[in-house]
């Protein structure tokens, strides 16, 4: 675990990045292995029948285990794409077996613009979500462009809004004894690591 005290955003992006881009090809191969293994029969996945993802970039661990199984077992899955404008946006579109890809202004694959099959999130079941570093309260640090956060920034204003269930997806090596937090950040309700899941802990009661 790493130790945030005298780090800030920037530092701790920047080491957690590092510390995930260094694993093996065999060492991510296995890890998406073991994250499938924790989730595809966990109920909060079996239940879910509307479930977005992502494709793994810079080091991220490889959820697309999960997005084939989830399609076997009939269920609509989604990944995210950005809109040319506003360049901030981003939203999530239903995603089929074998569809073509295109990258977008990132080099990240995603499916060809088409708002007939774009989902809003707040219909969504689970989102699977990519993060930089985590921590025990919920806390998620992304890449830093804030597409996330905008995306999921509704919930701060419907306060009985209770989905998507938000779970980030990570590297054990991810995980950050406490993360310093901005006013925006989304908290999970979990993070999963190819080893364990956490669960949102209290922030006030830590120690206890």
């Amino acid at each position: 675990m790493i130790a945030a005290e005298g780090l800030s955003r920037l530092a701790l992006r920047r080491l957690l990045r590092h510390e995930r881009r260094n694993l093996s090809p065999t060492q991510q191969r296995l890890a998406a292995q073991r994250l499938h293994r924790q989730l595809a029969q966990h109920p909060l996945f079996r239940r879910a029948r509307h479930i977005a993802l992502y494709l793994p970039n810079d080091g991220e661990i490889d959820p697309r285990p999960l997005l084939r199984a989830a399609q076997k077992m009939g269920k609509a899955t989604y990944l995210p794409v950005l809109n040319a404008w506003p360049r901030t946006r981003m939203v999530f579109q239903r995603i089929l077996p074998g569809e073509r890809l295109k990258p977008n202004r990132f080099g990240i694959a995603e499916p060809i613009f088409c708002q007939a099959r774009q989902q809003p999130v707040w219909t969504l079941d689970l989102l699977l979500m990519p993060l930089v570093g985590f921590d025990e309260h919920g806390g998620r640090l992304g890449m830093g462009g804030g597409f996330y956060d905008r995306s999921l920034a509704y919930r701060s204003r419907r306060k009985k809004s209770h989905k998507p269930t938000l779970l980030g997806l990570a590297h054990e090596c991810q995980k950050v004894d406490r993360l310093p937090l901005a006013s925006w950040d989304v908290d999970l309700q979990a993070a999963v690591t190819d080893r364990s899941w956490y669960v949102k802990r209290d922030r006030t009661s830590e120690g206890m």
